[in-house]
């Protein structure tokens, strides 16, 4: 018998469709069985999926039948979600001369690095995207063209970013993060930027209380006095408050940083940090050292920690991959956190950090599930080569890698295997 049961769906996955991707039902259709794959808890599972949700798992054959794809070898994990990309700067290392902001290359680069990310197994994306200057508003306008675009494989959220709030100067970028905030994004900055940053957060956290949407917020989180007033200003606000990559606590003497922490936990913030590299919206004049934020540090006084990309292949970052399980991979190797709550930094509690709902392997849960193959999250983490992406109920991306080796005789010897892992690719 199944080992979680049946429960009515709840907001199921929507209306969105995919068209050209013949890896699963729509949204809507018929359900879809997930055979033979490895939890993280050891069992071996069926997994059955409807209307966008996980409606039963059991050991294998005993949920309904249905179109199968075969997991073997591969471990099943809830997908993880991206709060913190720049998609209006991405994948412009490379460019030749001044980098093109035209609406049409921007809603490109949008949806190349959304769907690059989705691939690596991010369902939900949050993008910080400049607003202001020359520019204006049209930036947000092409990632939003990317979002409708998007629909059905992932989901992306934009977070506007004004330089200059304060002042003369900032009126007009808060006339136009209002208007950005009507057009369906989250409310962001950098107050570091801007002549008067303590004005900066308060204006970003009035406007987030007046509309009741989310605030999250650039800080290098270098100067205690200034993030304390940030802490004290946010302590309450709902849907909540994300800032991030705060490297600069990690360059503070050890006494300050843990009462800074102690100062965001009681206010409820939650701090993404960048554990791949820095992102292009700290500019600063000169040189400096990107650190990831001190994690181990901010979990032991209280604070949600969520762990997130930054930049893809931008300025900030030109090598950047924009994979969540390579952040993951960087906080356990440096001892950051165990493998396990690794992973969870950038599966659950990103998606807690970007207000989604929860996601367990049992029945009832939102369908949004990484299979990679591999049999613990150790194992996943080092080497996560192949991976099936579920996003509302339907397989939407596929990466498949094989391992061969030439013919020698220390080969044959050893039986060395042919793949990372046993099995084959789904099917």
């Amino acid at each position: 018998m199944p080992d979680s049961q049946p429960q009515p769906p709840r907001n199921p996955g929507g209306d969105a469709t995919s068209p050209g991707v013949p890896y699963g039902p729509a949204p809507g259709d018929s359900a879809l069985v997930l055979c033979g794959a490895l939890l993280a808890d050891g069992r071996t599972v069926d997994v059955r999926l409807s209307d966008g949700r996980i409606e039963a798992v059991g050991t294998p054959g005993s949920v309904v039948p249905g179109p199968r794809v075969d997991l073997s070898g591969y471990l099943l994990l809830p997908a993880p979600a991206e709060p913190h990309a720049h998609s209006d700067t991405a994948l412009t290392a490379d460019a030749e001369g001044p980098v093109p902001y035209a609406v049409q290359d921007v809603q490109r680069r949008a949806t190349e690095a959304a769907l690059l990310q989705l691939g690596h197994g991010a369902t939900a994306l949050r993008s910080h995207v400049r607003i202001g200057g020359v520019q204006g508003l049209r930036s947000l306008e092409a990632v939003l063209q990317a979002r409708r675009t998007l629909r059905g494989l992932t989901d992306l959220t934009p977070v506007a970013v004004p330089r200059l709030l304060t002042g003369v100067a900032g009126a007009d970028g808060l006339a136009m993060l209002r208007d950005a905030v009507k057009m369906g994004a989250a409310v962001g900055g950098c107050p570091d930027l801007d002549p008067d940053p303590t004005g900066y957060a308060e204006a970003t956290l009035d406007l987030a209380a007046e509309y009741g949407c989310p605030v999250d917020l650039h800080t290098d989180g270098d100067d205690p006095p200034r993030l304390a007033r940030l802490a004290a200003m946010a302590g309450g606000l709902r849907p909540g408050v994300t800032v991030g990559p705060c490297g600069g606590l990690a360059r503070l003497p050890r006494d300050q940083a843990a009462r800074a922490a102690e100062q965001l936990a009681a206010a409820g913030v939650t701090v993404v940090c960048l554990p791949q590299g820095d992102c292009c919206a700290l500019e600063r004049r000169g040189a400096r050292v990107s650190q990831c934020a001190p994690v181990r540090l901010l979990r032991a006084a209280g604070v949600r920690v969520t762990a997130g990309s930054g930049a893809v292949r931008d300025a900030a970052n030109p090598v950047g991959r924009g994979d969540p399980l390579e952040a993951a991979f960087l906080l356990a190797s440096r001892g950051e956190l165990c493998p396990a709550e690794a992973y969870e930094a950038v599966s659950g509690r990103a998606r807690a950090a970007m207000g989604l709902p929860r996601v367990r392997v049992e029945a009832g849960f939102p369908a949004e599930l990484l299979a990679v193959r591999g049999e613990r999250i150790e194992g996943v983490l080092s080497l996560a080569y192949s991976r099936l992406v579920v996003h509302q109920g339907r397989v939407v991306a596929r990466t498949s890698a094989v391992r061969e080796y030439c013919d020698s005789s220390a080969v044959a010897a050893l039986d060395l295997p042919r793949q990372s892992s046993r099995g084959g690719e789904p099917s």
